[in-house]
């Protein structure tokens, strides 16, 4: 179910990789098909039109182009239907019923990344731990579960 746009955010954001900083990922070292994650991410803002265009770029360079990104529509305040990064499009979807801890990536040849999405405000330490869980294809952990488990903000 895809969430109604607000009016005040454009529906297309246009952006080159240099207008953004690195997206702060970390990816399985080869993606294993009994995996639940192929790897975890960790934006700066909650602000989507700021932190998609790191993340399609970093995953555009392994996994080839992206062509559609859906995250929960609760915790990102922002809901921008396209992103154009360079020439490249990407749809996305925003959804009430996906985990708020997942981001899913389509790529042009419909391959589906799940990412676990470490919330901005979470402490340097516990934030490259769960990256590092996320990004262990012998680790079967959930994205929530991970979550979950790191201590909890002051």
């Amino acid at each position: 179910m895809q969430s109604i746009v607000d009016s005040a955010i454009p529906a297309t954001v246009s952006t080159t990789a240099a207008t953004s900083p690195a997206a702060r990922l970390a990816l399985a070292p080869h993606r294993a098909e009994q995996a639940v994650l192929d790897g975890g991410w960790w934006p700066r803002t909650w602000n989507a039109a700021e932190e998609l265009p790191a993340l399609v770029t970093a995953l555009a360079q392994r996994y080839g182009p992206i062509r559609h990104l859906m995250l929960n529509e609760t915790v990102w305040p922002d809901h921008v239907r396209r992103l154009t990064v360079g020439s490249q499009a990407v749809r996305i979807g925003w959804f009430a019923t996906q985990d708020p801890a997942l981001a899913i990536a389509l790529t042009a040849r419909d391959e589906q990344l799940d990412l676990l999405v470490v919330p901005p405000s979470t402490p340097t330490a516990a934030a490259e731990r769960a990256l590092a869980t996320a990004a262990d294809p012998a680790d079967f952990t959930h994205a929530a579960d991970i979550l979950a488990a790191l201590p909890p903000q002051a």
